[in-house]
């Protein structure tokens, strides 16, 4: 399954922070991005349960290493970043995430968590999970949501260049279409967290009240965004050549010519 990298001359990731991990680390621990991380986790556990395979393999970052129990009937998952690993880990590998050293289709289902929101080339890096699944596979991307509350939010904070404010903010409607060009069909998209990114949990606790507005009514302007799709590959049905559709079209035999006696 494994193959070797090219090399790591390009960076895969972004950020203004040296250290992007560990930025990304910083701000998921604290409020509100505790809040948003328990809810992806908790909206990602019944959707990766539902997949099967022997390989699922993540993206991006060791802050979202999904543990060996949520992966569902998926045997063995496996999490690819440009970071080292403090500590020797079993199914972490170290690579460019546009260069993923992984063999071509043969991979059951790929998780992006906001790998795309952070990389220096998303396009690049959805070509790169599309080359690994393997046919019917399954593709999960959680994004950054640009037309939301947290979207506005970018907006007064993206100038200091910090996490996750720094990141691309991707639309919906520009992920679809990335991944009908690349022969994917969407199977399922979720919204989380309608509430703007306060950082006062009590305050956020108040507001409840527009996060159950957002489930029932404005499921498109959610902070975060999960969607799921499959890698369809078209099946070719060669085409008759052109003599035997005009022979099926005429009747077989065709008409035969004869020649007349002449009279005497």
């Amino acid at each position: 399954m494994m193959r070797q990298n090219a090399g790591m001359n390009k960076r895969g990731f972004c950020a203004a922070e040296d250290d992007l991990g560990q930025a990304l680390e910083q701000w998921f621990s604290s409020y509100p991005g505790s809040a948003l991380l328990q809810q992806e986790q908790a909206s990602l556990e019944p959707m990766l349960s539902q997949l099967f395979g022997y390989y699922l393999l993540q993206v991006g970052f060791p802050l979202f290493q999904i543990p060996p129990g949520l992966a569902g009937r998926v045997k063995s998952p496996l999490l690819v970043t440009q970071e080292l690993p403090r500590c020797p880990t079993p199914g972490w590998v170290c690579g460019d995430p546009l260069q993923l050293p992984v063999a071509g289709d043969s991979v059951d289902a790929v998780l992006l968590q906001h790998a795309l929101d952070f990389s220096t080339d998303p396009r690049q890096l959805l070509r790169e999970a599309e080359r690994v699944l393997i046919p019917e596979g399954h593709l999960v991307v959680v994004g950054f949501n640009p037309w939301s509350l947290w979207g506005v939010w970018r907006l007064f904070h993206r100038p200091g260049g910090r996490v996750p404010w720094c990141g691309h903010f991707l639309s919906q409607h520009r992920l679809h279409d990335w991944l009908s060009l690349l022969g994917f069909d969407l199977e399922r998209t979720e919204s989380l967290m309608f509430k703007p990114p306060l950082k006062q949990p009590a305050l956020m606790e108040r507001l409840q009240w527009v996060e159950r507005l957002g489930v029932n009514g404005w499921s498109l302007l959610g902070g975060v965004y999960i969607i799921q799709a499959v890698k369809r590959v078209s099946t070719l049905t060669p085409l008759k050549s052109h003599w035997k559709l005009r022979q099926a079209l005429l009747g077989s035999p065709g008409i035969e010519p004869t020649t007349r006696t002449p009279s005497r």
